[in-house]
């Protein structure tokens, strides 16, 4: 807001979304709702997809497949475009550290006219809702409202959030003390953004002043040799691939003491598992 100028009083409008092309009898096509389905009809191809997932102190795999593990502490954006906004608000992991772990996500799903009605999906540590935020499941009464639905994976654990009037899939995760964040979606859906909208951790990674290395973090119990030998122990048992996401496993436990952000690193390799559209770019070394 403060970038943009913008009032702190009175409503904001959100961007309004391309209108559907009408068919013959002057309604929306049936596909309209079905981003892959439409897609495929106007390209005799289906979509290409692409993944990006935040997690533990946080880690960012950006939709380019770049690695970065973030100081960023506050509310961030994750993505800002035509169709979605979800912003990340993080705090510091341990007292006097610059590492942060996120503990609310919000997911906006923009109004699309014949397909759903705007949905804002909160979610906090200990708070990990199986509705948006007014209670309902989908994306109300229109007509492909049911292109928009959340169901729970894992009782306040794994929330997921299916999109399929654009082609996109989100998971929330809660793992220990921190939230996860994993979309995947169509590569023209996460590309529908301005130059306004240039600030999107999911786009191009935190900021270079954000960044942190994953060497040498600080250690919280004991000496950095011994927490970190323990991180190694501990993160070697749930990924036994000594990847990105494994390296991202050691900071987080060394850095807090907290095994359970081992579940973290392990919930993300099995969302990029899930969602990422090339198997053979799965780890990231």
């Amino acid at each position: 807001m403060i970038q943009n100028n913008c009032s702190r009083e009175g409503p904001t409008a959100p961007p309004q979304p391309p209108v559907p092309a009408p068919n013959r009898q002057g309604t929306a096509s049936l596909d309209t709702c079905d981003y892959e389905k439409s897609f495929s009809r106007r390209h005799g191809r289906p979509p290409t997809y692409q993944h990006c997932a935040t997690f533990g102190d946080p880690h960012v795999r950006t939709f380019s497949d770049e690695f970065y593990t973030c100081g960023v502490e506050g509310a961030w954006p994750l993505l800002d475009n035509t169709y979605l906004f979800a912003q990340a608000t993080s705090q510091p992991v341990a007292k006097g550290s610059r590492a942060t772990v996120t503990s609310q996500l919000t997911i906006i799903f923009k109004n699309m006219e014949d397909c759903i009605d705007q949905k804002v999906y909160r979610a906090a540590v200990d708070s990990l809702p199986a509705a948006f935020e007014d209670g309902s499941v989908n994306g109300g009464e229109r007509a492909g409202g049911s292109s928009l639905s959340i169901r729970e994976r894992t009782p306040g654990q794994h929330v997921e959030i299916r999109a399929a009037y654009i082609g996109a899939t989100i998971a929330v995760r809660q793992a220990g003390p921190q939230l996860s964040f994993a979309i995947r979606a169509a590569r023209d859906v996460v590309r529908s953004f301005t130059e306004e909208q240039d600030l999107q951790l999911c786009v191009g990674g935190c900021p270079p002043s954000q960044r942190l290395p994953r060497e040498g973090c600080c250690c919280r119990d004991g000496g950095a040799g011994a927490a970190a030998e323990r991180a190694r122990r501990l993160c070697k048992e749930a990924l036994p691939v000594e990847d990105a996401y494994f390296q991202a496993c050691v900071f987080d436990v060394a850095t807090s003491g907290d095994a359970n952000f081992t579940l973290a690193a392990r919930g993300a390799l099995e969302d990029a598992r899930a969602f990422h559209p090339d198997a053979a770019k799965l780890h990231v070394f």
